[in-house]
């Protein structure tokens, strides 16, 4: 059996985990890549095929699984697997085969939206582009670190309306309708900086930034102190990228995360299964 290793991205956040069996899951493996995403938020195994009951085994060794958000057609893609949400571009009689399509994925957290939202998210790739759709995270523990105290000291207990209406990439989701005024917006509502559970670290949560609103202000200094925060938050001392090949797999956590995705060309095959770890409310 081979000794796991980490290798680190030496980037803001992430690292390479080697030398595990995805398919075979074993206490050391599960206990390797739990200390690694508290270490590195994000870490990647290359180039192993995993069947859908094996991802959701891995999903299920970081605890209870979390049913995926709406998906754009209205209910699970894959009926034998409805916790695993599946993300392409591939149409199928007329109807997505997954979501998000084939265009950028803005900055966000996932499914900030709900009162618990997830704490990790797993995400396989089946079928990649042959460029385009790199993933990119932000390291949200640096972003709170390197806010200025003034910033800090005024935002400490604030709470931010979390959006429900539009998915990363722009979609309405279904049963939706557009908002106009973000202190309308429906969703759930959160402290501005959240603590981590296990490390008791603090970090910058912000969500998405369509429809946004901290809750207390006048609408147009929200709007532009959540103008300065996304700045701040996605400043290239904070971020890794990852260029997918068929086979990766991708574990981060969300708690600390913000992330986002490059477009590619909707001509070229993009799939990817999907789950997520039911979370905690964040404090």
């Amino acid at each position: 059996m081979q000794t796991p290793q980490i290798i680190p991205t030496g980037k803001g956040c992430g690292a390479e985990v080697r030398g595990v069996d995805l398919a075979a899951l074993d206490p050391l493996t599960v206990s390797t890549l739990q200390q690694a995403l508290l270490d590195h938020l994000v870490v990647f195994i290359r180039g192993q095929p995993v069947s859908d009951p094996q991802l959701l085994a891995l999903g299920k060794s970081f605890g209870e699984l979390e049913p995926p958000g709406m998906s754009v057609i209205g209910k699970p893609y894959i009926d034998a697997y409805p916790d695993i949400l599946v993300i392409s571009n591939l149409m199928a009689d007329g109807q997505p085969m997954g979501n998000l399509g084939a265009g950028e994925a803005i900055w966000h957290t996932d499914m900030s939206y709900r009162a618990r939202p997830c704490t990790i998210a797993i995400l396989h790739a089946l079928e990649v582009p042959p460029e385009g759709g790199n993933t990119y995270f932000a390291n949200q523990y640096m972003a709170y670190e390197t806010l200025p105290a003034d910033l800090k000291k005024s935002l400490d207990g604030k709470m931010l309306i979390h959006d429900e209406t539009y998915n990363s990439g722009g979609q309405l989701r279904k049963g939706f309708e557009s908002v106009t005024d973000p202190r309308e917006a429906p969703g759930a509502q959160h402290r501005v900086f959240r603590t981590h559970p296990l490390t008791g670290r603090k970090a910058l949560y912000l969500g998405r930034r369509r429809n946004a609103y901290i809750i207390g202000l006048p609408l147009e200094e929200s709007e532009q102190l959540l103008d300065q925060l996304w700045a701040h938050a996605g400043q290239p001392e904070f971020v890794w990228g990852h260029e997918w090949q068929a086979g990766d797999t991708l574990i981060w956590d969300n708690r600390c995360l913000n992330h986002r995705r490059d477009a590619f060309d909707n001509a070229e095959r993009r799939m990817m299964h999907r789950v997520q770890i039911r979370g905690e409310l964040p404090r």
